[in-house]
């Protein structure tokens, strides 16, 4: 029995190190257009914000769906039906082209709503701009993740890596040329950031694209080999377990816009301190996260082997691994978070609130580590429904209202922005009890079914 748990960690190490290193790449992409913009002006910075406030919400959303390529794919690899993946990625990129030129419209009219909103003009100048900028890219995206996904879910998580790492290296140069004009290019300002990011879109989309059209690692797939349109039964499918998961990434980014919002009325240095305190807690977890997608992966591809026994030790493997990496996070910060606010502020008020709620966001990755390894192991089944009314029920009928009770009235005296990172703290831990009584039922359900 050990040697099986040791035989999934080093699966799971295998897959997620480089969907890591992924998902740092996209991270620091967007830290570098923040950077770059913010030393434009504040008002580049400030319409980069605003944008991104809609953009990233919708985007989310949308990449949320095409996440479920990779369940998809896993169970067909573990299946060994390489040609239906093939079939299923021709039908499901059409699909991810209509996403993408639906939102890229939409993106296109987004001044429509922003004029409305009391924001100064220059700034909503900039973001409306910065929106149809990013919106000429937006098909490009799409698509690239579609074939991300359907690249992980065959395990091949190394070349998404090392495209998503040229990514953010070449989006450096291009950020500084469009922003500042240099050689020869036009200045932009913070707009610049989003035909940046287009062009970044574009080549790792072709890059990955011919990739996968001329690696011999996809070839038992044929990709490419004939003319798919979506079927109806493929476009059930990707919505069936892809809406869900996109809904459950807004509900989730919900509930934090919506503690920033109560927090925004208690003063610019609790706002201050606490957007650092879900940075830095953001940054930790994306160890977790990594684990959790690799396990949609790995669970999947045991279930397509019709191993459900297997799966379940790599869905225990991945919360043990999950709780360890997670319960490593809460001793790095807590050891080291006036070392890392350092980093973010030199006001002393926010400094030293700031640091005091590092304590909470310590506490906070334990429960947001076992959720992630359940979530993720949960999609390697196909269960996202469940997940996304459990999530819905743990933030905004537990975490949101019992935040906004502690913040404002508290027990004896309004907590302020400790009593919001308390009621997320609750939210999250109902949310991860929850998630795991459900990964157990789904566990329990497949190997009832192998029985039979």
């Amino acid at each position: 029995m050990i040697n099986k748990y040791i035989t999934e960690f080093k699966q799971l190490i295998k897959i997620g190190v480089p969907i890591f290193g992924s998902q740092l790449s996209y991270m620091l992409m967007g830290a570098t257009d923040t950077i770059i913009a913010g030393r434009a002006s504040s008002s580049d910075l400030a319409g980069l914000a605003v944008g991104n406030a809609f953009s990233t919400t919708i985007w989310m959303f949308i990449s949320g769906v095409i996440f479920s390529v990779t369940p998809i794919v896993a169970q067909l690899y573990g299946a060994k039906k390489f040609i239906e993946i093939g079939k299923k990625l021709r039908e499901i990129l059409w699909i991810a082209l209509g996403l993408g030129i639906l939102i890229g419209l939409l993106f296109m009219n987004m001044g429509l709503i922003l004029e409305l909103l009391p924001i100064e003009k220059s700034i909503t100048d900039i973001s409306i701009s910065y929106l149809k900028a990013v919106a000429l890219g937006f098909t490009f995206i799409t698509i690239f993740t579609c074939l991300r996904c359907y690249s992980e879910g065959m395990t091949l998580t190394v070349p998404v890596f090392c495209i998503a790492a040229a990514g953010m290296l070449v989006n450096i140069p291009l950020d500084l040329m469009f922003v500042y004009g240099w050689m020869g290019a036009p200045k932009l300002g913070g707009v610049g950031c989003g035909i940046a990011t287009s062009i970044v879109s574009f080549l790792m989309m072709i890059t990955l694209f011919i990739y996968v059209a001329l690696s011999k690692h996809y070839k038992k797939t044929k990709p490419f080999t004939e003319f798919s349109p979506p079927s109806a039964s493929t476009t059930k499918e990707v919505f069936k377990l892809g809406f869900p998961i996109g809904l459950g990434i807004f509900i989730e980014l919900s509930m934090f816009s919506g503690a920033a919002i109560i927090l925004g009325t208690l003063g610019e240095t609790i706002v201050a301190s606490h957007s650092i305190a879900i940075n830095i807690a953001s940054l930790f977890f994306m160890v977790p996260l990594s684990i959790g997608l690799a396990a949609a992966t790995r669970v999947g591809n045991l279930i397509g082997e019709n191993n459900p026994r297997q799966a379940k030790v790599a869905s225990y493997s991945t919360i043990y691994m999950c709780m360890l990496t997670a319960l490593l996070n809460s001793i790095v910060i807590l050891i080291f978070r006036e070392f890392i606010v350092g980093f973010y502020t030199v006001d002393p008020l926010v400094f030293d609130l700031a640091v005091s709620l590092l304590i909470f966001a310590a506490v906070f990755q334990l429960p947001d580590g076992i959720q992630m390894g359940a979530l993720g192991s949960l999609r390697g089944y196909k269960d996202t429904f469940i997940p996304m009314v459990l999530l819905f029920i743990s933030y905004w009928v537990f975490a949101m209202p019992m935040g906004y009770y502690l913040t404002k009235v508290g027990i004896n005296q309004p907590m302020g922005a400790a009593g919001m990172w308390y009621g997320m703290i609750i939210g999250l831990t109902i949310f991860s009890f929850l998630s795991l009584i459900r990964l157990k039922l789904i566990i329990k359900q497949f190997l009832r079914i192998e029985i039979i």
